[in-house]
């Protein structure tokens, strides 16, 4: 069986509202007021939801500006995170046990550059997913998201109904749909040449 492509006929339509932060397709975000930090404010990923520190004295309006700074600082440093094919392999384990409770189990995973109309791929049979390099650099939830939609593969050939419940348990996957979406439509933008110079 030859592995399926993302986004083909079969997907079912996205629905173009933006979640509320906090909302349905975005991590918990926990903010902790600390009276011994004074001006510092930081922000760490602790499982699947977002924990920024701030000063105990910041108003609401200050607090919420800076969840918006860190969430942006944590998403830039993590898209610059390339994953290794080991340490892509875990990530599979790890999200089939959170999502699928273990069930797909996949015999190899693995980035390719071969793959340049698909994001990834799997072969059932064999119990392999291949990732396209370009996923690279990408935010991780996005990453999360394609490997999830291979792993699914290994349990529901093809994409009908049982295949997108089986991924409604991730709770960003119309996000990252969205975000894999504008990339293909950005690429179909006509290229302006750059201006010369005289």
């Amino acid at each position: 069986m030859s592995a399926d492509p993302l986004h083909r006929a079969g997907a079912p339509p996205r629905t173009p509202t933006n979640p509320p932060p906090n909302g349905p397709g975005t991590t918990p975000i926990e903010v902790r007021r600390s009276t011994r930090r004074r001006r510092t404010v930081s922000a760490y990923r602790e499982g699947d939801r977002t924990v920024v520190l701030i000063p105990a004295r910041m108003s609401e309006a200050e607090e919420q500006r800076w969840v918006s700074v860190m969430l942006a600082k944590l998403a830039a440093q993590e898209s610059k995170r390339v994953l290794g094919d080991a340490e892509l392999a875990e990530r599979a384990e790890r999200l089939s046990g959170q999502y699928f409770e273990g069930r797909a189990r996949p015999t190899s995973v693995r980035w390719v550059t071969n793959q340049n109309t698909r994001w990834g791929s799997c072969t059932p049979s064999e119990g392999s997913i291949r990732l396209s390099h370009r996923l690279q650099g990408m935010p991780e939830y996005v990453v999360d998201y394609v490997l999830l939609h291979e792993l699914a593969h290994l349990l529901v050939p093809g994409h009908g109904p049982r295949f997108w419940r089986l991924l409604e348990a991730y709770p960003r996957t119309e996000r990252a749909k969205g975000y894999l979406e504008g990339v293909v439509a950005a690429d179909r933008l006509p290229h302006v040449p750059g201006a010369r110079s005289e």
